[in-house]
């Protein structure tokens, strides 16, 4: 290889002009890895770091030197990157208290050994060219290149155009003509938060002699359609049996806690992630519309909610009672990645079942919450030791659970509303933003989640399959639906509830998603992201295929 220090003389005494040296494999190396798609390569930055790595010294300062770039390298190469920025990383809720198995775990998932392979590869390459070529030549020549517009040749394109084919045709317009850049970015922003601001659900109170029903939400964490469709679950026995699927359902976040409030916040539009820590208005609270309906308000979880607090974050954005149940009668069926118990969902709900079989209140509205397919959960042997569990097969285990519990509901011949929402997915994929199990930023695989709705003893409606509800949604369809079988249900005069007129021009919501300093958008049939509030829109890139 090259020698780090060349013969051209400067003119002054002990200075001479360096080349890249060791270094060329450096930038080679991220040249390779911007064909591939894996960098978000920034080419200034890089510039200026060769610059300074060229740059003659002195002997004295040659060392320091050395010592300084490592460090400066190491971040440029995370900042090129499509991952977030690291404070973003370590703002992740409850990251400290991450086991030892789930970090372990989570760092095998940043090794890809196709990647290692073809990297060891060039390594091999690049040594043995640089017997006769001159690295530094080539490196500099790339790095003007990408400079002076190569870049967008080389990995630009061909990201963007992936995303506009991965993304549903079924988007809001957005300001047809008008280029997608980021001061139209920040524009369509705001002005989507400022037209949600002024929608919500009117809720009409029922005749007295109206039939009661209960409201049954579950609401279940790390469920996407992209999660369905990876362990080869998409089309399974319990959203067949649905009365309506939403095909286009936003979560509009990725995180748990922000997730059930825009749920318990349903009845008013979409806000901000700061909102949602705001005051609310009575009539944005679901619970409280259904409480001045008539309904009594229930909680129950399968575990202790106290990760990221998420219990307290229920109650007091959300207006929540305490849970019905008391979880420590109940039996370990997996370990979450922070160490606390989950419990077998079957057995929650059907215990929850049996309590709510035993109240006189004539209308029950329930808010029920699992996390038993959160990433890094462990099931629980026989011996009360803990092994690995893949995803399908919680997923299989979860969905068998929630047959039987409709079987149960159906044997009660009690008027039941069933609603199906998931609070995002579980990144099952990963792509080159984040890996698989991370959820630090919204992306469409994550919160476009599948919503279901089974009406249960409301009529004998006859129905071959699901009614498919094909337009972008959110929450306040979810709430307008509800809003409409009080009055509907009132009604019902044992032909059935007409799913057609329940669904008919339901408010339709654009694909914003949004967690703490993170938003992700749909413009123009393509996803863009901004990571930091002040910070440039980049076209979301796909995984790799």
């Amino acid at each position: 290889m090259e020698t780090p220090m060349n013969e051209r003389k400067t003119g002054k005494p002990g200075l001479a002009w360096p080349g890249l040296g060791g270094w060329n494999l450096y930038f080679l190396a991220k040249f390779i890895l911007v064909w591939l798609g894996y960098l978000n390569f920034q080419a200034v930055p890089n510039l200026v770091f060769a610059a300074a790595l060229l740059l003659p010294v002195s002997s004295a300062l040659l060392l320091p030197r050395k010592l300084l770039a490592l460090p400066a390298g190491v971040a440029l190469l995370y900042h090129d990157t499509w991952l977030p920025p690291f404070a973003r990383l370590l703002a992740q809720p409850g990251v400290l208290d991450f086991s030892a198995e789930y970090l372990l775990e989570l760092a095998g998932r940043f090794i890809d050994w196709t990647l290692i392979g073809v990297l060891f590869v060039f390594v091999v390459a690049a040594l043995y060219l640089s017997r006769w070529l001159r690295l530094t030549t080539f490196t500099l020549v790339g790095l003007g290149w990408l400079a002076s517009g190569g870049l967008a040749d080389m990995a630009g394109q061909p990201a963007v155009a992936a995303v506009a084919r991965e993304q549903p045709r079924h988007a809001i317009p957005a300001s047809p003509g008008r280029e997608a850049d980021s001061a139209t970015l920040d524009e369509y922003l705001q002005r989507f938060y400022g037209d949600e601001a002024g929608r919500r659900t009117e809720f009409q109170p029922p005749p007295a002699a109206a039939a009661p029903f209960d409201l049954l939400l579950v609401n279940i964490c790390s469920l996407a359609w992209d999660d369905l469709e990876a362990v080869g679950m998409k089309d399974n026995a319990l959203f067949r049996q649905m009365d309506i699927v939403f095909d286009h359902f936003n979560s509009a976040t990725s995180y748990s806690g922000p997730a059930a409030i825009r749920l318990l916040r349903a009845s008013c539009g979409q806000s901000s992630h700061s909102g949602l820590y705001d005051h609310a208005a009575n009539q944005c609270l679901l619970f409280d519309n259904l409480r001045r309906l008539g309904f009594d308000s229930a909680l129950a979880l399968n575990h202790d909610g106290k990760f990221d607090d998420f219990l307290g974050e229920v109650r007091r954005q959300g207006g929540m009672p305490a849970p019905a149940l008391d979880g420590s009668s109940f039996r370990r069926a997996l370990v979450n990645f922070d160490g606390s118990p989950i419990w077998r969902d079957r057995e929650v709900l059907e215990r929850w079942w049996q309590h709510r079989q035993g109240q006189d209140s004539g209308r029950v509205a329930l808010l029920y919450n699992t996390v038993t397919l959160h990433d890094g959960n462990r099931l629980v042997r026989a011996d009360g030791g803990t092994q690995r569990v893949d995803y399908r097969a919680l997923a299989q285990r979860l969905l068998e659970d929630l047959n039987a519990f409709i079987d149960q509901l159906e044997r009660s011949g009690r008027r039941v509303v069933l609603v199906i929402v998931p609070e995002h997915g579980a990144g099952l994929h990963g792509d080159r933003m984040q890996i698989a199990g991370m959820r630090e930023i919204p992306s469409p695989s994550i919160t476009h989640v599948p919503v279901g709705i089974k009406l249960i003893g409301m009529g004998s409606a006859a129905r071959d399959e699901p009614l498919h509800v094909g337009a972008p949604s959110s929450y306040l369809a979810l709430s307008e639906i509800i809003a409409r079988l009080s009055m509907m249900a009132a009604v019902d005069d044992g032909a059935g509830i007409d799913r057609h007129a329940l669904v008919a021009d339901l408010p339709q919501t654009a694909p914003v998603a949004e967690n703490a300093g993170t938003v992700v958008l749909e413009y123009g049939g393509m996803s863009y992201v901004r990571i930091q509030e002040q910070g440039e829109w980049l076209p979301y890139p796909h995984r790799s295929q």
